[in-house]
């Protein structure tokens, strides 16, 4: 037995001639020990990560021994078998299956292309370089073989190691209209008057952030919110329950508070995070919003719903989305005890008749649900909760929201609604807000408005400072191509212009709704960058819309006719997954090399009367589909001829007021292979024009009959959408040359 021991351990080393697998062996160990770490300190538990990290090293360590224990047992029952080799072997397998285990969320042929680079990698450097150090003959060789593997471990990481970079490069000045005018207002994002104090309420006992325990100014109690997520069962309750110390049936009310030092009555603002890792705490992330909305007198929160985000134990996969919603409403609730109890030194702060939500991603989601809620006697899921809300929410501002988490689609009505969007956004790849946007309807007599706004090169994570340029956690968010985004800074620079001016118009009519038709006028505010602008308020009146039937010839208000077109058809608009923008439009494609002079008529069967102070408003989109030989950067322009009962006339050519955007495409993964999942590289983007009607008579005219004449471009293919006129709401005096 002792001999056999003997034997055993002897077989266990590895021998002066086995210097190259045993370099080898220690390569593919260091590369299982850089996975193990890697996976220690990203699998967020709770834990601290570097103990994670020591853990999953040690383990590794340990592991590696065993197989070379292994081997040399093997060689002493069948000396036959190389013991080395065997090492060797059960060292490759297991790294290979502990990476297949980890993958970090990389799609097949990126793990498997890695795994066979790293590997081979690791072996020639280690194999090599330590036989060369250990053997004078041959040194050569083994340096040319480590060489080898540095060259191909450098290769295979210099295109994550690096940012990225923009392929489709666009200068921002090739689509600023002939006619441009800036806005003779300051810019919204300038520090306001009022001076700022910040503070937090909370339950007091938070066992993960100070914040919201001992630091709390103001305490509040935890509400149950398990009917509203009867999810909150299994893995997910208890290790959640175990980081946070709490469950849902105690959801805490937890605030980051940023507030006028004085004034009463001033208007309230909600901010809430998405589904952001719940380890990694999103609510301090819109401090830049709460320090400027406050400065311009709102009181502002940042609300902390964390406790209800994804983590390592799982997501909700949107059940959870009444709970975010329900929760919002809860701060406004308390929000109001305060404000009615003449005891507190919150009393009569906040006025809880105007108020604002803002979301981001889930969070985007959340506060249209939040709204309709708010009007409700019942929780619509279940009959045995009440509600009592009813605050006046006068406004809705959705930063890159989802639209499809809850099952419900929300219709809003009367109520101001703006929706930013980036467009290397890589969490949600798609304009989701715009969905809500087209669901938002005003009956009432209130002028109000929504917008849509898409900031290109702009992404999902940097409107929230704490997420940043990456949208998908490390190491899968390593591929992701961030040398194409703009700035943080300019970034939030936009978000902070687009959200204080939605906040200036929605409390204090101050009139900032031409940069969201035409953000090009708040140029001087904002990034270098292209900007997409959707508007429409409660003066537009659309004759046409292409929602009825599949009629090509005939509308509700109006019959259609075309001359000369190589492409006329309706659909529905498209993201680029092939999923619904919500909305359908007409498609017109021309070729005046073709074919001259193609117009398309729509004849009213009803007169409409026009006058001076309206303007002509559609959505256009330009859209590349391969029936046409284009590329989507070619300049696109046209005009419309309206026939009244006294006049006929054109307009100004639509480039004096807007170039319409060339196809956006972005290039999201650094790796072409990773790009596949999102879809098209470009989606059709819609953004509105309003052209001034040239009315020269003194009388109001009656609107007969519009042809839009497509003579102005040599060619193009777009689609129009909620064709129609709008009273001009803003005097000239706003506007400058």
């Amino acid at each position: 037995m002792q001999g056999f021991l003997r034997k055993l351990k002897d077989n266990y080393k590895f021998e002066k001639k086995d210097s190259f697998l045993k370099g080898a062996f220690y390569g593919l160990l260091i590369l299982c020990l850089t996975a193990l770490g890697i996976g220690g300190y990203y699998f967020r538990t709770g834990l601290s990560p570097w103990l994670q990290v020591a853990v999953y090293v040690v383990a590794g360590i340990i592991a590696f021994n065993f197989f070379r224990w292994l081997g040399a047992l093997v060689h002493s029952l069948f000396t036959k078998i190389s013991g080395r080799f065997i090492s060797i072997l059960l060292a490759c397998i297991a790294t290979f299956w502990l990476a297949g285990e980890m993958r970090f969320s990389w799609p097949n042929a990126v793990f498997l292309k890695s795994m066979i680079l790293g590997m081979t990698a690791v072996i020639l450097i280690g194999g090599g370089l330590f036989s060369a150090l250990r053997n004078e003959s041959g040194r050569g060789l083994y340096l040319v073989l480590g060489l080898v593997g540095i060259t191909v471990l450098f290769f295979s990481l210099k295109p994550i190691v690096q940012s990225g970079e923009d392929p489709y490069e666009l200068n921002v000045a090739d689509y600023y209209p002939t006619e441009s005018f800036e806005l003779q207002l300051s810019s919204p994002a300038e520090k306001g008057a009022f001076e700022v104090e910040d503070f937090t309420y909370g339950s007091g006992t938070d066992e993960r952030r100070a914040a919201f325990a001992e630091e709390v100014r103001f305490k509040t109690n935890a509400v149950n919110a398990l009917p509203l997520l009867p999810e909150w069962t299994g893995k997910r309750k208890k290790w959640r329950e175990r980081y946070w110390g709490f469950g849902i049936d105690e959801a805490p009310i937890n605030g980051r508070v940023w507030m006028p030092t004085e004034g009463r009555d001033l208007p309230l603002i909600l901010i809430v995070h998405g589904n952001h890792g719940m380890e990694h705490h999103s609510d301090p992330g819109y401090e830049y919003l709460g320090e400027l909305l406050a400065s311009r007198g709102f009181i502002t929160v940042s609300v902390d719903e964390n406790f209800i985000n994804g983590t390592w134990s799982g997501d909700f996969r949107g059940k959870e989305m009444p709970a975010r919603a329900w929760l919002l409403l809860k701060h406004l609730e308390q929000w109001r005890n305060w404000s009615e109890d003449p005891s507190s030194p919150l009393s009569q702060k906040a006025d809880l008749e105007n108020v604002i939500l803002i979301g981001h991603s889930r969070g985007g989601e959340a506060i249209s649900i939040a709204a309709a809620y708010n009007k409700l006697d019942k929780f619509p899921d279940d009959a045995n909760v009440s509600f009592d809300f009813n605050f006046g929410i006068k406004g809705l501002v959705a930063i890159a929201p989802t639209d499809t988490r809850y099952f419900r689609r929300i219709e809003l009505e009367n109520i101001n609604y703006l929706s930013i969007q980036g467009s290397y956004d890589a969490d949600e790849a798609s304009f989701f807000g715009l969905r809500q946007y087209q669901r938002v309807n005003f009956t009432d007599s209130i002028d109000h408005f929504k917008a849509g706004v898409l900031i290109h090169k702009a992404n999902h994570g940097q409107f929230n400072s704490i997420w940043g340029s990456r949208d998908f956690g490390e190491p899968y968010g390593w591929f992701l191509n961030t040398g194409a985004l703009i700035p943080a800074e300019e970034q939030r620079k936009a978000a902070k212009v687009f959200i204080s001016a939605f906040a200036e118009r929605t409390f204090n009519k101050q009139t900032y709704d031409p940069i969201f038709e035409q953000p090009y006028l708040a140029k001087k505010w904002l990034p270098e960058t292209i900007m997409l602008g959707n508007y429409e308020n409660k003066q537009t009146s659309n004759i046409i819309d292409f929602e009825n039937d599949i009629d090509l010839l005939n509308d509700k208000k109006a019959k259609l006719g075309g001359q000369n077109l190589l492409v006329w058809r309706e659909e529905e608009l498209q993201m680029r997954d092939k999923d619904t923008q919500g909305t359908h439009a007409v498609i017109l494609g021309w070729d005046n090399d073709s074919i001259a002079n193609p117009y398309y008529d729509i004849v009213l069967k009803d007169s409409l009367r026009l006058t001076k102070n309206m303007k002509l408003t559609f959505s256009i989109g330009r859209n590349a589909d391969g029936q046409m030989d284009l590329e989507g950067n070619e300049p696109i322009d046209l005009n419309f001829e309206v026939f009244t009962s006294q006049d006929t006339f054109k307009t100004a050519n639509l480039s004096t007021v807007l170039k319409p955007a060339p196809l956006l495409k972005v290039k999201y993964m650094k790796l072409d292979e990773m790009n596949g999942s999102f879809g098209s590289p470009w989606e059709l983007n819609m953004e509105t024009a309003a052209l001034p009607l040239n009315i020269t008579t003194e009388n109001d005219a009656w609107l007969k009959k519009l042809r839009i004449h497509f003579d102005q471009s040599p060619k193009g293919l777009v689609a129009l959408d909620n064709i129609g006129f709008r009273m001009t709401t803003h005097s000239a005096e706003m506007l400058q040359d």
